[in-house]
């Protein structure tokens, strides 16, 4: 199989939002939408993510409509749009159903490629059948609207690693339902590229994500990936055989780059994606 000598590369929601993290009240981005996509138009990516609150700025502003012409403008090919939780809890309904329609409606309009959705932090569950149903009707309902459902483990919630993962979407069985794979999230929750090659197939990868870490976590698992991510090939994780392995299994990209640390956050918005872009490009095999 032959793979582009320059992979096309996503900007991540954070990786280009400047000063917010996550969990922070509001997560709206403090860098004018128009000037986001500028800068990372003009840094060589392909395309970015919006997480929610950017995404509620953006249709209460110029609306999604406004946004898609913006994207147009600067070329951009791809869209992402996260995050959904708490969609398996009926009883919480109220809270999560305004959010997957806003969600339903940025997807639509600005042509994501998926809505990308989590589960609750927690201690990782044996014991994942309850997600099945609900993510089934999230699927149904994101295929009407021509996208797909994402769904990203990460070793501090409910579904904490990417082989029970891959296991949890061969029982929902649906062609629209898939995984992000963060790669920080598959070393975090100690999973070999070995194991994630056997776990895998190509079809149930609809995003990946690269970055990079140091081999000690710093404070808790959340603290560490929301402060202490490093960029790719500048910490101790073997994010090149991460690249490979993924080939291997058949993906191609494109692929996303989520830099998150406390030291990306203060950057100049043009000089953080600049870092971004170069670092993963050197990740990449000749």
């Amino acid at each position: 199989m032959m793979y582009s000598s320059t992979p096309e590369l996503i900007a991540t929601c954070w990786t280009s939002a400047g000063d917010v993290a996550p969990l922070t009240n509001p997560e709206t981005s403090p860098v004018p939408l128009g000037e986001r996509l500028e800068a990372i138009a003009s840094t060589g990516w392909a395309g970015f993510g919006l997480a929610y609150d950017d995404l509620v700025a953006a249709r209460d502003t110029i609306g999604f409509s406004g946004l898609r012409k913006l994207i147009d403008q600067a070329g951009l090919r791809h869209v992402e749009v996260e995050l959904l939780s708490n969609w398996w809890d009926e009883s919480r309904s109220h809270e999560w159903k305004p959010q997957f329609e806003l969600l339903l409606e940025a997807a639509e309009t600005l042509g994501a490629r998926f809505i990308k959705i989590g589960t609750a932090f927690g201690e990782p569950l044996d014991d994942l059948e309850f997600l099945v149903e609900p993510l089934r009707h999230l699927t149904k309902e994101a295929s009407h609207r021509g996208t797909r459902i994402a769904l990203e483990p990460m070793p501090f919630s409910m579904v904490g690693s990417m082989p029970a993962a891959a296991e949890l979407m061969r029982s929902v069985d649906m062609p629209d339902c898939g995984l992000v794979v963060d790669y920080w999230h598959v070393f975090r929750a100690g999973t070999s590229l070995d194991e994630l090659s056997r776990s895998l197939t190509a079809e149930q990868i609809f995003g990946v994500e690269l970055n990079d870490a140091d081999a000690e976590i710093k404070g808790t698992l959340f603290e560490d990936t929301r402060d202490n991510r490093r960029l790719c090939g500048e910490g101790d994780q073997d994010v090149a055989g991460f690249i490979t392995t993924l080939q291997a299994i058949g993906f191609n990209g494109p692929w996303g780059v989520e830099i998150l640390s406390e030291q990306h956050r203060k950057r100049p918005v043009r000089e953080a994606l600049e870092s971004a872009r170069s670092t993963a490009l050197r990740c990449f095999p000749a």
